[in-house]
């Protein structure tokens, strides 16, 4: 199972969200690249950045600071999220070394926009759902849709993705543990992999992921938790290699 570090990008720095709140960002440095530095030390085989204000600019905004990240490690695969809303900004990440976009908004309100982006950039895309209670949040979070996040996840399967991110939003940012159960039923639901996102607070969440990894949940990305020091990076890495639990 991947232990993805997450790096989310407001005004150039690199800041953690409390439930998507922009208002409510703690700084944790001003520096992302010497940031990705440290994961990639700690052995991260894969980095998860999101551009926090291009998620609601719907445009990207720290694409140069992603584009100095993706140069500095240009044999580790970066996922890229926040304000993908067209062709030519998933082109503009690829060229510039990002190997996984990730759609949110776009996804849900223009859903025919996957078909398309899947024919044009095969094993490119990842689908990011955010949901409460069973329910698709767009737009950074700020507003609730109708849509249920298990038939979303088999239209986007259908279409052909590379994988689901999923976060559970209620508990984003407030360290209260991986939403598991809900976690497991959507791999269930699909066969294509599914990140788990939101709420990683220590070893023992990565422990209980481990459990239902053969779900088909391939990855868990990190965010406060490591920056907190709740979560020490090196030490989750050793678990997983231990009990290879790889989700495969």
């Amino acid at each position: 199972m991947l232990l993805i570090p997450a790096i989310d990008l407001k005004d150039g720095q690199c800041v953690r969200l409390r439930q998507g709140r922009m208002e409510d960002a703690t700084v944790f440095s001003e520096d992302p690249v010497e940031v990705a530095q440290r994961w990639v030390d700690a052995g991260a085989r894969r980095l998860h950045l999101v551009d926090l204000n291009g998620a609601f600019a719907g445009q990207p905004v720290n694409a140069g600071v992603i584009q100095r990240i993706a140069e500095r490690f240009p044999e580790l695969p970066i996922q890229v999220g926040g304000g993908i809303r067209d062709e030519d900004t998933v082109q503009t990440y690829l060229d510039a070394g990002v190997q996984y976009v990730i759609i949110g908004t776009k996804a849900v309100s223009t859903p025919h926009f996957i078909n398309d982006l899947c024919m044009e950039f095969p094993g490119h895309i990842i689908v990011g759902l955010d949901a409460r209670d069973g329910k698709v949040a767009i737009d950074g979070w700020s507003k609730l849709s109708h849509h249920d996040v298990i038939d979303m996840a088999q239209r986007f399967e259908r279409d052909g993705v590379e994988a689901i991110v999923y976060t559970d939003i209620s508990r984003d940012g407030m360290m209260e543990g991986v939403n598991v159960d809900a976690t497991v039923k959507l791999a269930q639901s699909i066969t294509i992999p599914v990140i788990a996102s939101g709420g990683v607070t220590n070893i023992d969440d990565i422990k209980r992921l481990c459990e239902v990894a053969d779900e088909g949940i391939t990855g868990a990305i990190i965010g406060r938790a490591l920056y907190e020091g709740t979560l020490d990076l090196a030490e989750a890495q050793k678990y997983v290699q231990d009990n290879d639990c790889d989700g495969e």
